[in-house]
C-alpha cells in the first residue's frame, strides 16, 4: 500500500492493490482539491459555523453513543471524535495518551477534517460517502497519518441526503477494535431513525399545510419537502411533474422525485432563501412537457417550531421575489454527471446516464445494468442514486428496488389487473415490474 500510495502522489495512476473507495478518494484529493500529500499540520476550521436543528439533534445523539462507547475504546487505546458536515471536530473521548498524539496532530476538536481540507481520512471520506470508512495506515492521503487506522460513519439528512454529522473512531499505531464498524453502524442507525420521526412529523404538518391551503386556492397545488421530493400534489399538479396525484407522502422513503430538473432547482433555490429570510416568497418560471411557453410557480414556506420544512407551490401563481428562470433546452447540471460502477477489486467505470440502462438494489447495495453489462456500483443506497440522477430527468423509481432509465424502455407490458411490467432495450430485454403506487407516475413518463 505505501508503494502505491507513493507512486501516486507522484502523479502515477497505477492503484493496483488499492481499494476501490481509496482510489476513488485519492483521485480527489490529488486531481480535485489538489491537498498536499506532505502537509504537516491540520487546518484551523471556521470559527463560527450556524447549525440546523437536525444537526443539534443529531450531534446530541452521538454525544450518547460516544459517550457509551468511549471506555471500550480507551481500553484499546483509541479515541472517539465527533465532527460536523464541514469536517470540523466538535469533541472527543478516550485514551488520554492517544488524545495527547491526537491534539498534537490536529485530531482534535477545531480543526477540519474534510477531504477538501486534508484529503483521504475516514471523517472526510465518510461526507463523500453512504456507508462506513475504514482508513488505514498509508491509505490516508497525508504522509503524517500513516501511523493512524481509523473508522467512521456519516449521519445524513434523510430528507436531502446530505451529511449532518460524522462519528469517528481512531487508534495510534495499532489496528482498530474489531467491532468498530459494528459500533459506528449501530449508533449511525439509532441517529437516522430519530431523523425519521421528525422528518414523518415534517410531513405529516406539510399536508395539514397543504390541506389548509387547498381550500383557498383554485391553482394547481404540490406541497414538496427541503429537497423539493413530493409530499403531496393535487392532480393537475401531478400531471406537471409527472407523479400520482392526491397520495400523501408522509415517510421521506416514500416520497416522489418530480420530473421537472427545473422545478428541483428552482425548489432549492427556495430552500436557501427561505431558511436565511423566514418572511421570503417568491415566484420563478419553468418549461414543462406540455407547453411551448413557460408556467409560473409561487412558493410559500412551510414552518414547524420555527424550522424550516417544506414549501407549498402553486403552479400559476406569481408572487415575492421573482428569481430568474431555467431556459428551455439548457443543460441540466445531470447532463455531465458520470456515475462510478467497479469492475474487480482494482478498476473504477465511469458511465454516462445514458449508459445505464437501469439500478437495482439489493439490501444496500445497488447494481447498474449498463452497456458494459451488469456492474456494482461504487456508491450504496438506490435512494441516494436516484436523488442524485433526479435533476438529469431521465430516471424514475419504478419500484422500491428498481430505477430506470425512461429512454431505455423498448416496450411495456399490461397485464390483467393492470400491472406494468417494462421491457428494456438491453440484449437481454430485461423485464422490470411497476409497483401499483407508481403505475400513474410511468403512465404520465411515458403518455400512455
Amino acid at each position: 500500500m505505501r508503494g502505491a500510495w507513493e507512486r501516486f502522489v507522484q502523479g502515477d495512476d497505477d492503484i493496483y492493490g488499492v481499494r476501490p473507495e481509496v482510489a476513488i478518494s485519492w483521485q480527489r484529493s490529488r486531481d480535485r482539491y489538489r491537498v498536499d500529500p506532505f502537509l504537516s499540520e491540520v487546518p484551523n476550521a471556521v470559527s463560527q459555523v450556524a447549525h440546523s436543528p437536525n444537526q443539534d439533534a443529531v450531534f446530541a445523539e452521538l454525544g450518547f453513543c460516544a459517550a457509551a462507547m468511549a471506555n471500550e475504546v480507551a481500553s484499546a487505546g483509541g479515541i472517539v471524535t465527533i465532527a460536523d458536515a464541514y469536517g470540523r471536530v466538535l469533541s472527543a473521548w478516550g485514551d488520554k495518551s492517544t488524545r495527547s498524539i491526537a491534539t498534537a496532530g490536529g485530531l482534535a476538536p477545531w480543526h477540519c477534517w474534510s477531504e477538501g481540507a486534508v484529503g483521504t481520512n475516514s471523517m472526510g471520506t465518510a461526507l463523500e460517502t453512504h456507508h462506513a470508512v475504514m482508513i488505514n495506515q498509508s491509505e490516508h492521503w497525508l504522509q503524517a497519518f500513516h501511523d493512524w487506522s481509523c473508522g467512521a460513519i456519516a449521519v445524513r439528512d434523510v430528507v436531502s441526503g446530505d451529511p449532518l454529522a460524522v462519528l469517528n473512531i481512531s487508534c495510534w499505531r495499532s489496528d482498530l477494535p474489531l467491532s468498530t464498524r459494528k459500533w459506528l453502524e449501530n449508533s449511525a442507525a439509532h441517529t437516522q431513525n430519530t431523523l425519521r420521526t421528525r422528518a414523518r412529523d415534517s410531513g405529516s404538518e406539510l399536508v395539514a399545510a397543504y390541506v389548509q391551503a387547498r381550500g383557498r386556492t383554485n391553482e394547481p397545488l404540490v406541497a414538496v419537502d427541503l429537497a423539493g421530493g413530493v409530499v403531496i400534489a393535487d392532480d393537475r399538479a401531478s400531471v406537471f411533474l409527472g407523479v400520482p396525484g392526491n397520495v400523501p407522502a408522509i415517510d421521506p422513503v416514500t416520497r416522489w422525485a418530480p420530473q421537472l430538473p427545473a422545478f428541483i432547482h428552482a425548489a432549492g433555490y427556495a430552500t436557501k432563501k427561505a431558511s436565511s429570510d423566514p418572511g421570503w416568497t417568491g415566484s420563478t418560471k419553468i418549461f414543462t412537457a406540455l407547453s411551448d411557453e413557460p408556467l409560473s410557480i409561487g412558493f410559500r414556506p412551510v414552518f414547524l417550531h420555527k424550522s424550516l420544512i417544506g414549501h407549498l407551490i402553486s403552479f400559476g401563481a406569481s408572487s415575492g421575489e421573482e428569481f430568474p428562470q431555467t431556459k428551455k433546452g439548457s443543460t441540466s447540471l445531470g447532463q455531465s454527471r458520470r456515475i462510478v460502477a467497479l469492475r474487480g477489486e482494482n478498476r473504477m467505470v465511469l458511465l454516462a446516464p445514458s449508459e445505464v440502462t437501469m439500478a437495482g438494489s439489493e439490501g444496500s447495495d445497488v447494481w447498474l445494468l449498463t452497456d458494459e453489462g451488469k456492474l456494482p456500483a461504487a456508491q450504496s443506497g438506490l435512494e441516494k442514486l436516484d436523488h442524485d440522477l433526479a435533476d438529469t430527468g431521465n430516471f424514475l423509481r419504478v419500484h422500491r428496488q428498481y430505477l430506470v432509465n425512461l429512454s431505455r424502455i423498448r416496450e411495456v407490458e399490461r397485464r390483467e389487473k393492470g400491472e406494468l411490467v417494462l421491457i428494456m432495450d438491453d440484449a437481454e430485454n430485461t423485464r422490470v415490474p411497476v409497483s401499483r403506487r407508481n403505475t400513474g407516475a410511468v403512465r404520465r413518463a411515458l403518455s400512455i
